[in-house]
């Protein structure tokens, strides 16, 4: 980003519409002296007011950041960032082994790190939502799929009874509107008699983790046949020792909520939930639900409190591949009731789940994360089975006022500001075949093109982004060409070599191989980049380590992610990267979630402290080191030492003395392992230090 740049853009803009700086900053609830600042170029809007400002100017968050407006090319002034060769070999050379890197101080130039480049994804795939994000604790809580084998009971629970009956009923759970997908078995209620008074009918779950003297929220959504006493007891796996109980007494002939709180007196990783009543007759379970009590909008509060310390700039939601089978409009109902989706790509998306993700997040909960960690949201629609009104009709959820029909919809449900969504994506991965829908650049394009309009109609200042497989020319020249006039960026994805540790006698080579494809990526953005017309920019949406998600973090990973994070800097304004994203945040990259905790792996320790480059100036940037200054005038520098066996030492002592000195490392490589974290601030005193192999080391001054 160029901060001179942006701020004429901003006073441009400001200008033709005919408002001051004080009439702005009035509108955006500022200060009209950080206006100015702005368009001086002392300074840039926080991330937070980007897209406020985006609508007040009536522009898009791509075209601030690049300070012009869509049609217009730019240059790129990095290469001038480079510092002079002096004594020794400067930080700006490739390293060789053992060899000494002398840092030279360069002035910061225009130039500032976009904090777009550090975005992260939620997808819900896997294991992202689901004992991960989710609070929520009971497997297959809306009875999904078929019955089990000569039992009749739903999957993950077990039957309690000789003599109880279990039969799928009519269901509770229901699509909203807009829903168009060929699925099945998405919607079951679990019916179940119990014909002899005195004899325990029911059914329970084995495997539920739950701590001692913590709250819990058990609800159920049932309907009766008479008056029933149903005991709710968390147990041990034998169910003889109880560790807390409660009896409702159910009466209810159409489909009744009911909800209690359960703390019990002890801890156990392996507990059970075990539902019963002992008089002759029947319930119908339409969803059950077990919660701890503060949890954040049904999310975990110390994984919510995990991604706000990642520092995510962008977080892109609903997918990925998933979004081809999400339908927004089922978040319009309570969570209980929204049926489950069927995954059209069920090994890939949801093979923990059984094939099905449980609905879980709606809009609200999405937007409330974002404000939560401080991230901006970017929407990938699904241009397949929603049409282009209802896409639309999304977009006036997001961002029209309460006068709106689902502007007025949004804040009659309690949010009456409107959500400000400016970025998204109109679909995911078109052209690799996967994805239902036209996979052609041809027909793509002419699908997403009636999309694009009727959200453009509905909020003209959107950044959009198109989808595809890049670099490939035909896409190039029949989709993305073709879109530029509405569809400002196009996604890009790239994930690199997986290594494969299974002989000890190949390890090195095996992580030299993962750490190489960074070359590989670095190509593939370049070529895309020539591909493209001058105003468009690329949204490196995806990026990781292949099959990062399913497999133990490595310090490998870690420092490819720290590659990846100094490339992207160090490219995003000669190749015209506005967005990137890592693919992704929970239990799939950079956070580690059990039960019972949540930790930062080894890409997500990277992630966390590249992040202190988001907004500085950008003094100089390779692929093993990026130095920024930031407005105190402090520089920050984080360097790789990627050898897998030899030593690098840093000289700094041009620099003067340092403020702060952490290193990152780790004696092992091969999954599972963790960067430890060193301060070497004293050590830092003689201008020099010693980084081991595989390690990151961060130096302020």
């Amino acid at each position: 980003m160029n901060i001179t740049q942006i701020g004429r853009f901003i006073a441009q803009r400001r200008a033709a519409l005919g408002l001051t700086q004080a009439e702005l900053a009035e509108r955006l609830d500022i200060t009209d002296k950080a206006v100015s600042k702005w368009e001086r170029g002392k300074s840039i809007p926080d991330v937070a007011l980007l897209s406020r400002l985006a609508a007040e100017l009536r522009t898009s968050v791509v075209e601030i950041l690049s300070g012009e407006s869509r049609h217009v090319a730019r240059s790129s002034n990095l290469d001038e960032c480079r510092a002079p060769d002096e004594d020794g070999r400067t930080i700006h050379e490739a390293a060789g082994q053992g060899e000494t890197l002398v840092l030279e101080p360069v002035d910061a130039g225009d130039l500032l790190v976009s904090p777009y480049l550090f975005g992260s994804n939620l997808e819900h795939t896997r294991s992202c939502l689901y004992s991960g994000l989710s609070a929520q604790m009971l497997r297959n809580r809306k009875f999904v799929g078929k019955p089990t084998a000569g039992m009749g009971c739903a999957m993950a629970w077990y039957p309690i009874g000789k003599q109880a009956i279990f039969t799928f009923d009519d269901p509770y759970t229901r699509h909203g509107e807009g829903y168009h997908m060929q699925r099945m078995a998405e919607c079951n209620a679990l019916h179940i008699l119990n014909p002899r008074v005195g004899a325990a009918a029911g059914l329970g779950q084995h495997g539920v983790s739950i701590q001692a003297e913590r709250p819990y929220l058990f609800a159920m959504v049932i309907k009766t046949r008479g008056l029933i006493a149903v005991s709710i007891a968390l147990t041990d796996r034998t169910g003889e020792r109880v560790y807390a109980r409660h009896t409702v007494a159910a009466q209810a002939e159409d489909w009744t909520r009911y909800e209690i709180e359960l703390t019990p007196g002890k801890g156990d990783a392996d507990a059970d939930l075990r539902i019963t009543w002992e008089e002759a007759g029947s319930v119908c379970f339409g969803a059950l639900s077990l919660l701890p009590k503060d949890h954040f909008r049904g999310m975990r509060r110390d994984v919510v409190h995990a991604m706000a310390a990642l520092g995510i700039g962008v977080l892109r939601w609903p997918g990925g591949n998933f979004a081809g089978e999400y339908n927004w409009m089922d978040g319009l109902l309570p969570a209980d009731m929204r049926a489950p989706f069927q995954s059209y790509l069920g090994l890939e998306t949801q093979p923990h789940t059984m094939g099905y993700d449980f609905n879980e997040m709606n809009t609200d909960d999405f937007i409330a994360l974002c404000r939560e960690i401080g991230a901006e949201p970017f929407i990938t629609i699904n241009p397949c089975w929603n049409t282009p009104e209802e896409n639309a009709a999304w977009v006036e959820y997001c961002n029209g006022d309460s006068t709106t029909h689902y502007g007025g919809l949004r804040a009659a449900r309690g949010y009456v500001e409107p959500y400000r969504v400016q970025l998204w994506s109109l679909g995911n991965e078109f052209g690799y075949g996967h994805m239902e829908g036209d996979n052609t650049p041809g027909g793509y394009c002419k699908t997403v093109q009636e999309h694009g309009k009727k959200m453009l109609e509905v909020s003209p200042n959107l950044s959009l982004c198109s989808s595809g497989p890049y670099p490939n020319w035909e896409w190039a020249e029949l989709s993305a060409r073709p879109l530029s006039g509405m569809a400002q960026m196009i996604s890009q994805h790239y994930y690199g070599y997986a290594p494969c540790f299974t002989d000890l006698m190949a390890v090195e080579q095996e992580y030299n191989r993962c750490l190489a494809s960074i070359a590989r990526m670095r190509c593939l953005i370049r070529q895309t980049h020539q591909m493209l017309s001058p105003n468009m920019r690329i949204s490196l949406d995806e990026w990781n380590v292949w099959y990062a998600w399913y497999r133990p973090s490595s310090v490998t990973d870690g420092i490819y992610a720290a590659l990846a994070m100094h490339l992207l800097i160090e490219e995003a304004e000669k190749s015209g990267i506005a967005i990137a994203c890592h693919f992704q945040a929970v239990n799939e990259g950079m956070l580690c979630v059990e039960p019972d905790g949540v930790r930062m792996s080894a890409q997500g320790q990277i992630f966390a402290l590249m992040r202190c480059h988001a907004g500085n100036h950008l003094c100089f940037a390779s692929q093993e080191a990026v130095a920024t200054m930031d407005r105190e005038g402090r520089v920050t520098v984080t360097l790789i030492n990627a050898s897998y066996r030899q030593c690098k030492t840093v000289n700094f002592s041009k620099y003067g003395a340092c403020r702060e000195a952490v290193l990152y490392s780790s004696d092992n490589v091969l999954p599972p392992s963790f960067f430890s974290e060193k301060k070497l601030l004293e050590q830092a005193g003689s201008g020099s230090l010693c980084m081991p192999p595989h390690s990151v080391l961060k130096i302020s001054f």
